[in-house]
């Protein structure tokens, strides 16, 4: 079936008739096209920080599950998603077949000695990280590095990250940073990464900076508020007030993230997958502008991620709602139509 839709393509509101030309939008009619949609035209949602293809926390790639867990995000409407870390190399399907969102990924995890979670990932010397990351970045666009973990575990120095920024740029890729403490998210600033993942106990006067060298960050804003009842109930422990006093504090760091010009891009890094609307609510909870948290899961994090929108030419993902998502948030659970590649993969009819 050939896919029409119409409607009010945000962001700009414009009205548009777009045709499914193969996997490119088009103005100019293609015989035989059926109109999927019509209403408020969104141009695919994005997940930019999951973890799909595990059964859990330390296991190996599990192809079937990773295709399950990939149509759990295209029924939310997602059309692409990065994965700053996999818990292994994908199938050669990932990102590519029919029914399974687009992809951007950064391989397996990179961290320190003694960090992360034990079967996955790569650990490795100081010494060592860029060169590995480079050659990563050269295979899949992406390195992803573990800059802090633990409460009282060290942090990989800025010097470090400087030279895995570098080696990285040379090798035409770009660079994701895990950090929830201080120490991390301050050295991965200061080395210029591309993105911050997290970004949990940042320093807001680090935000400034973030903004003017296009530093993005992913918040992953639900996830961590939803661990806060269980912490709240947890034992005194150092680790109970990390997390209180962090997670307690992000939904703010966020808002004025948003509104310091810092690139914002929604990112669950949860299950079930599929649950990005519960991110961009959590993003217009804390503070931030309905449309500001649609462009972190819409058309900021395309074009972030090299893909253009609702044009002639760009590729044909979409999702139509039958009214204005930025006036009623409650739109994002029942869409008119998704569109991946020039393809209706769900409709409401």
């Amino acid at each position: 079936m050939i896919v029409r839709i119409r409607g009010y393509a945000l962001p700009s509101g414009e009205y548009v008739d777009l045709y499914a030309d193969g996997d490119r939008w088009t103005t100019d009619p293609v015989p035989g096209a059926s109109l999927v949609g019509e209403g408020w035209l969104l141009p695919g949602l994005v997940d930019a920080h999951t973890h799909p293809g595990a059964v859990e926390v330390g296991r190996p790639m599990d192809a079937d599950l990773l295709r399950e867990q990939l149509h759990q995000h295209v029924d939310a409407g997602v059309t692409l998603i990065r994965s700053p870390g996999l818990p292994g190399e994908p199938p050669p399907w990932f990102g590519e077949d029919p029914d399974v969102p687009r992809a951007r990924h950064a391989g397996p995890w990179l961290a320190q000695h003694g960090q992360f979670f034990d079967g996955w990932g790569r650990r490795a010397d100081h010494d060592e990280l860029p060169a590995l990351a480079a050659s990563q970045a050269a295979r899949t666009g992406w390195a992803k590095i573990i800059a802090d973990w633990r409460i009282g575990d060290s942090s990989v120095p800025v010097d470090v990250l400087r030279a895995v920024v570098r080696a990285v740029h040379a090798a035409g890729g770009r660079v994701a940073v895990h950090s929830q403490h201080p120490e991390g998210g301050a050295a991965a600033v200061a080395a210029g990464v591309d993105s911050l993942e997290h970004g949990m106990c940042l320093d807001p006067d680090l935000l400034a900076r973030m903004a003017s060298q296009g530093t993005a960050l992913t918040p992953t804003l639900s996830t961590l508020i939803a661990g806060l009842p269980n912490a709240e109930k947890a034992p005194d422990s150092p680790k109970r007030t990390w997390f209180l006093r962090g997670a307690g504090a992000h939904g703010a760091l966020t808002a004025a993230a948003a509104e310091a010009g810092v690139r914002v891009l929604a990112g669950t890094d949860s299950l079930p997958h599929g649950g990005i609307h519960a991110e961009i609510r959590a993003m217009v909870a804390a503070g931030m502008r309905p449309e500001a948290a649609l462009a972190a899961a819409s058309w900021s994090a395309r074009e972030y991620l090299g893909l253009r929108g609702l044009e002639p030419g760009a590729p044909a993902d979409a999702v139509v709602y039958d009214r204005d998502p930025r006036l009623d948030l409650d739109q994002l659970a029942d869409p008119v139509a998704v569109v991946l590649r020039g393809r209706c993969v769900r409709s409401r009819a």
